[in-house]
């Protein structure tokens, strides 16, 4: 009777286990894959790509603000941030670059690349220029783009995301820039803040930090950069083509000349 005391227990709790659904969990990223649909494999004209993105250049003033001191900047990183106004659209953030309505950073004013919505993006200052939106003097700032995503009322925040995505996998194609170096806000530390880390993107960071989300939405970008780099390699692959064609023209063409001479045709 002993024996059967302790295995009853035991055979009913994997019954029970067996006959419970399973509790695995999809995480957001995954919710807004099956949204947004998976991304095409078709190669991409990056011209094409860029026209698309609906892009607005609205610079702050050369010499003012943001842009008071110049900087040169040659970027190795993209760094995404939200914006976590919910009143400012990338207008009203444009307007508010451009007046030095934001104070902060290392010369005294904010500012950052570009500020994505649902239906545009607006560009605040040159990519080849540093902006002051990470981490003081640190890499994030000198060695990054600097993206918002906005988060006002009535904003699309999933087309907000697709079109930000597409937009850092134009930037990578164009400035050369690994999948390894999109960074969320979170990844720059912030010396003498109580979190240095912020939690930045918010919506795509877990517990206030990168988790399986993040690695979603990175993974997205990269795919948006393979189509780019797809229609760079078939471009490439046909001029390879052209030129391989163009060196048997001539080959046979200087074969034509010699029998020629040969048989005192020339």
């Amino acid at each position: 009777m002993k024996y059967t005391l302790i295995l009853v227990p035991g055979i009913t709790l994997a019954l029970l286990a067996i006959s419970m659904p399973s509790c695995k969990t999809t995480n957001q990223g995954q919710v807004w894959e099956q949204e947004l649909g998976e991304v095409t494999e078709s190669p991409l004209n990056p011209g094409d790509a860029h026209k698309a993105l609906n892009m607005q250049i609205d610079l702050i003033p050369d010499g003012k603000y943001g842009r008071r001191l110049f900087r040169q900047m040659k970027p190795q990183f993209i760094t995404i941030h939200s914006t976590q106004n919910y009143t400012g659209d990338a207008f009203a953030h444009a307007k508010a670059l451009k007046k030095g309505a934001l104070r902060g950073g290392v010369c005294g004013y904010l500012c950052w690349h570009f500020t994505v919505q649902d239906d545009t993006v607006i560009q605040h200052i040159p990519t080849s220029e540093r902006g002051e939106h990470a981490d003081f003097d640190g890499p994030g700032n000198r060695y990054s783009i600097g993206i918002e995503m906005c988060e006002h009322n009535g904003n699309n925040q999933l087309a907000t995301m697709e079109r930000t995505a597409k937009l850092a996998a134009s930037l990578m194609y164009y400035h050369e820039i690994p999948v390894q170096n999109i960074r969320a806000h979170y990844h720059w530390p912030r010396a003498g803040y109580k979190t240095p880390n912020k939690n930045c993107p918010h919506f795509l960071m877990e517990d206030g930090r990168p988790g399986d989300t993040w690695r979603w939405f990175v993974g997205r970008i990269e795919r948006h950069y393979k189509r780019l780099q797809l229609f760079e390699d078939q471009i490439q692959e046909q001029k390879a083509k052209d030129a391989e064609r163009e060196r048997l023209k001539k080959m046979v063409q200087n074969w034509i000349e010699q029998v020629g001479e040969f048989i005192g045709l020339s």
